[in-house]
């Protein structure tokens, strides 16, 4: 697939956020673009001007990783950012006339691996694919979830639930973070799989239907899911703060597991053990919303 667009767009906008002096370049007279001009950045990765213009028109075909290096070197990229650029030049390389058409396969969650998220009563946990859908969750993990499953519009993807449902704006604490986060996770997986036809009809759904999705995908930042403090505010017990560890799965899959827990002898503590209470009173399929007699919120 053509991702020539994706490339440049990626490359201007790196460059756009570096001034001069942070480049550690002389500047003189009055500069009429906002960031680095491209023969600085040529200069920077060691190679002609020429060639940066090619490559910042799209074409990676063919580019040496030690090329890359130097690219990512110059444009200060961090370790996500350079990955990222990897996976935009293993992208563009060639296609043996041999190959099939790739199709689009859905990975299953094997048994083994929802059996260790079941194993986990006191932890809400899901597995996630790099679309961002929750292929299947604990019953801690659908009660903390409770507003984007009951959501038919969501389809139990995370993206389409931070962008279409109202109550997320609530449920995250900082919204606007998470969404991000979201964004650069698909930017990143739009990187190495282009050919996916489920990920960008999702990417076009979200990008039509929500103008602060659209806004943010311009941005072309990129981020991966790893460790990070999620601030949630959940209908029922109240607001959470909660250490959140992706666990990516050692295969060709792209699954991951994602896993939040609390520290010990905390609120958020407290709040996920009502939640428990209250997902093994009711079912993890009731809605939080709806049900007749829900725990108190905490303080």
């Amino acid at each position: 697939m053509d991702n020539r667009d994706a490339v440049s767009a990626f490359l201007r906008s790196r460059r756009d956020r570096i001034t001069p002096e942070q480049a550690g370049l002389p500047t003189y007279g009055q500069r009429r673009v906002p960031g680095l001009r491209r023969g600085e950045v040529a200069t920077l990765a060691g190679v002609s001007v020429e060639y940066y213009t090619r490559l910042e028109r799209g074409t990676l075909q063919g580019v040496s990783d030690s090329v890359l290096a130097a690219l990512a070197h110059a444009l200060r990229l961090d370790d996500t950012e350079s990955t990222y650029l990897y996976d935009l030049a293993r992208a563009a390389g060639p296609v043996p006339r041999t190959r099939a058409p790739r199709q689009a396969v859905r990975p299953a969650v094997r048994p083994s691996v929802a059996r260790i998220v079941d194993g986990m009563p006191d932890l809400p946990a899901y597995v996630m694919n790099n679309r961002l859908d929750a292929l299947a969750a604990n019953p801690l993990g659908r009660a903390l979830y409770s507003e984007m499953y009951a959501d038919p519009a969501c389809g139990t993807n995370v993206a389409r639930f931070a962008f279409f449902s109202p109550a997320a704006r609530r449920f995250y604490t900082d919204w606007e973070r998470m969404a991000r986060f979201a964004v650069g996770a698909l930017r990143i997986a739009a990187g190495k799989s282009p050919d996916d036809r489920e990920l960008s009809n999702l990417i076009g759904e979200l990008a039509t239907r929500s103008d602060a999705f659209r806004v943010m995908w311009g941005s072309q930042d990129v981020h991966a899911f790893r460790d990070s403090t999620k601030r949630l505010n959940h209908p029922l017990v109240g607001e959470l703060e909660l250490d959140q560890e992706t666990l990516s799965l050692p295969d060709e899959s792209g699954l991951s597991v994602v896993v939040y827990s609390a520290p010990p002898d905390t609120a958020a503590e407290d709040g996920l053990k009502l939640l428990a209470s209250w997902s093994a009173t009711t079912g993890q399929d009731h809605d939080a919303r709806s049900t007749g007699n829900p725990p108190p919120r905490q303080a």
